[in-house]
């Protein structure tokens, strides 16, 4: 079993603002936000939904890369101990300005009154300062998509607004710490990475930080029910809302292997580790609804955090990106030890919480072919509000007309059924048919014999179905040329 250079380390190793830190005694389900508010007394980051909406949290955690040091907001309430092996973590207290004054994002928050009660505070503080130090001179949209994720239930937004535009007035984001200590703090993580596993703890309590893939897989082979967590956007949950027990766990957040975006032959390979933040800056290029669709996936901190491969191999029946990927056909390679087999991602999804994957086999990359340049491909996702909320139905469409018949179809619901899911009877119905509202409608029946959906707290049976088929009208007139906007961006019009 391989295990890196030597044998497993006992610690994890990383750096805390400007400290460097060695743990051999942390818990496999310990979160950053309770280590740093109880053993350290960082009390600046705060508790405030500990599922990952409400952004109290939010600290900054500095990765290497292969493009070197990345700082990206992050939830330390779901946020595990174990996964920050060789990195930087960046709290609100290590913020400072020039002399000892407040630091310009604070100066800026002040000034214009973005802080009432307080609390939410030092996580806005905390998001706007890793939206300046990669955007000095950011857009309104832009800071609207960093502050999704942060909630504030007193100041009202455009006073927080007013200063995120002004903080490059106080200061400049080429001479702040970070960035003037990045060769210092690349150096010093760079050092932590000896190439070893990371072990701590006996027996089912261990924790293990995987020296790279191949030893990931021999864990998984070993150990087949131990707890896979790659952004914790899902498991963090578990641990904080229904307190389940998740030892052993693997921490593969750093397994660079599982990273990586490639495009070969008209098909992109997705590793299982990439962060939907990462993911975007390929997919939005390539297939535009995909960069959108993962625009309103949580807030800035959960995309920098979760992962494609998670989202998919959770089984959730209301993931966003399965439906969407279902509908271009997409497949998955899973693997086992040594072995690897590809399936069709919608033969992944058996039954409710059941996957086709057998112990000790993980989801190791997905495979998306790129819609041909004749088909027209969206996707629509409805929820109670449009930013940082679960889906209630999503519905993706994948359609080839060809001399106004159309020529092929795959259509996939998430939020419909028990498991992401084909609309084969809908798609049967518009098959050889003309692309003309008369077949729409006479495929819009044929959704009951494809799902029943059910009742709960984000939409009635009745509510989703009615969705479902209006999502397909919807699509047939946005594909036919109509004039009329179905989805007007603020920014785009007036």
């Amino acid at each position: 079993m391989s295990q890196g250079a030597g044998l497993p380390r006992r610690e994890i190793r990383f750096l805390l603002n400007g400290e460097a830190v060695a743990l051999a005694d942390l818990r496999s389900h310990e979160t950053l936000l309770d280590w740093l508010r109880l053993r350290r007394g960082l009390n600046g980051t705060k508790e405030g939904c500990a599922e990952g909406d409400c952004g109290a949290c939010t600290v900054l955690v500095g990765r290497l890369g292969t493009d070197g040091l990345v700082y990206e907001s992050v939830n330390a309430c779901i946020r595990f101990l174990g996964s920050l092996d060789g990195c930087h973590v960046v709290t609100v207290e290590h913020l400072k300005g020039a002399d000892g004054a407040l630091h310009p994002v604070q100066q800026a928050m002040v000034d214009f009154h973005g802080s009432q009660c307080g609390f939410c505070t030092p996580g806005f503080v905390m998001s706007l300062y890793g939206l300046w130090m990669r955007e000095p001179r950011p857009s309104d949209a832009r800071i609207e998509k960093a502050l999704q994720g942060n909630l504030c239930r007193c100041t009202g937004y455009e006073a927080i607004m007013r200063a995120a535009r002004a903080v490059s007035t106080y200061g400049e984001a080429g001479r702040d710490p970070l960035a003037a200590e990045r060769a210092d703090v690349t150096a010093r993580l760079t050092a932590m990475r000896d190439g070893r596993r990371v072990e701590i703890g006996e027996g089912r309590e261990r924790l293990v930080v995987p020296a790279s893939l191949d030893d990931f897989a021999a864990i998984m082979e070993a150990e087949p029910k131990a707890t896979i967590v790659a952004g914790s956007t899902d498991v963090g949950l578990w641990v904080t809302k229904m307190m389940r027990d998740i030892a052993p766990v693997v921490f593969i957040g750093g397994l660079q292997e599982l990273q990586a975006i490639s495009e070969t032959d008209g098909v992109v390979t997705i590793g299982a580790g990439v962060t939907y933040t990462d993911a975007r800056g390929h997919l939005a290029a390539r297939i535009p609804a995909l960069g959108a669709l993962i625009d309103r996936i949580g807030g800035e901190q959960v995309r920098n955090m979760g992962t494609i491969g998670g989202n998919i191999a959770n089984g959730s029946p209301i993931g966003d990106t399965p439906p969407p990927l279902i509908a271009l056909g997409a497949r998955l390679t899973l693997r086992k030890g040594g072995q690897r087999r590809t399936i069709a991602l919608e033969d992944f999804f058996i039954a409710y919480g059941r996957q086709d994957r057998q112990p000790g086999e993980f989801v190791e990359a997905v495979h998306v072919p790129l819609p041909e340049r004749h088909a027209h491909f969206a996707v629509y996702k409805v929820s109670k509000r449009r930013d940082e909320d679960i889906t209630a139905a999503l519905g993706a469409f994948h359609v080839s007309v060809e001399n106004g018949i159309v020529a092929s179809a795959r259509i996939a619901y998430g939020g419909m059924a028990a498991t992401p899911k084909r609309a084969r009877a809908v798609e049967a119905a518009l098959l050889g048919k003309p692309w003309t509202p008369e077949t729409v409608e006479a495929a819009q029946a044929a959704y009951a014999q494809d799902y029943q959906p059910l009742t709960d707290m984000r939409a009635s049976a009745e509510y989703r179905a009615l969705a479902a088929r209006n999502l397909l009208l919807r699509f047939y007139m946005e594909t036919t040329g109509t004039a009329r906007p179905f989805a007007v961006k603020r920014y785009e019009v007036a």
